[in-house]
């Protein structure tokens, strides 16, 4: 284990690793402008794909398509083992925080290595849909011994998550992770801060809870991923206006994510 603190230390202590961790939190901004984007147009009436492959799709139909998700699998990667070293490097005093930080931790890392290998597909000329891969997640769990029961689970967990960025935009507590600057611009990023969090956390928390209708319904066609989470909220009254909302918010997280880029603590 020390082995590996000293390698997460040295990762950390790297000034150019550093800088290309910061560009991971700009595609990852990017990313969720656009799909936030195509939310909005889905909630004025067009068609899209609301969710990753969606983003990457977007981004590969650019003339220079290949190098910009070269570029988002690059910042990806990276920003996922600054995540992985900062798990190595958690300290805490009570033994269940440092573990439960870590785990955390890892799963952020998990989901940025996932999206950065979906670009390398992308650049490659591939195709990957995160709604497939959706139905197939939901459709293993629920073949498995206890699987309805487990998918609830991890419903649940994924609606837990999406609480906590709800949470976290109402507390604020984003700002622990950012060395905010003073002034007006201060203000301006703790406002992306509180609407972005908040638009996301809807998104991920409907997303959940479709994963909890297909344990329920033994479905696994309703846990369809984020694409199907947004188009849900049309079926809502006022559906159009509920989706463009969350839609802007969405992209308002982007926006924070690539002030995040400049002002985290790293």
């Amino acid at each position: 284990m020390s082995t590996v603190k000293h390698a997460a230390r040295v990762a950390q202590g790297s000034t150019a690793f550093r800088r290309i961790a910061r560009v991971g939190f700009v595609v990852l901004g990017l990313i969720h402008v656009i799909i936030g984007a195509i939310a909005i147009t889905m909630a004025a009436g067009a068609s899209g794909d609301a969710d990753q492959d969606g983003a990457m799709e977007q981004l590969r139909n650019n003339p220079v398509g290949g190098l910009l998700l070269v570029l988002v699998a690059t910042g990806l990667i990276a920003l996922a083992v600054w995540q992985i070293a900062s798990a190595f490097l958690a300290a805490d005093p009570a033994e269940t925080k440092k573990w439960g930080q870590r785990v955390k931790l890892f799963g952020i890392a998990l989901a940025y290595l996932v999206v950065a290998g979906m670009a390398l597909i992308y650049a490659l000329g591939g195709d990957a849909e995160s709604e497939t891969a959706s139905k197939t997640l939901s459709a293993v769990v629920l073949s498995a011994p206890g699987g309805v029961a487990l998918l609830v689970v991890i419903g649940l967990s994924v609606v837990g998550v999406g609480i906590g960025f709800v949470v976290g935009g109402f507390t604020r507590g984003f700002k622990k992770l950012l060395d905010l600057p003073t002034g007006v611009a201060r203000g301006g990023i703790v406002t992306l801060g509180v609407i972005g969090y908040f638009g996301k956390g809807i998104a991920v928390a409907v997303t959940g809870v479709l994963f909890v209708v297909a344990a329920v319904t033994q479905d696994p066609e309703k846990g369809a991923g984020l694409d199907a989470a947004l188009r849900s909220l049309l079926e809502l009254p006022l559906g159009g206006l509920v989706l463009g909302a969350v839609g802007a918010g969405f992209a308002i997280y982007g926006v924070f994510c690539i002030a995040r880029a400049r002002y985290a603590r790293m």
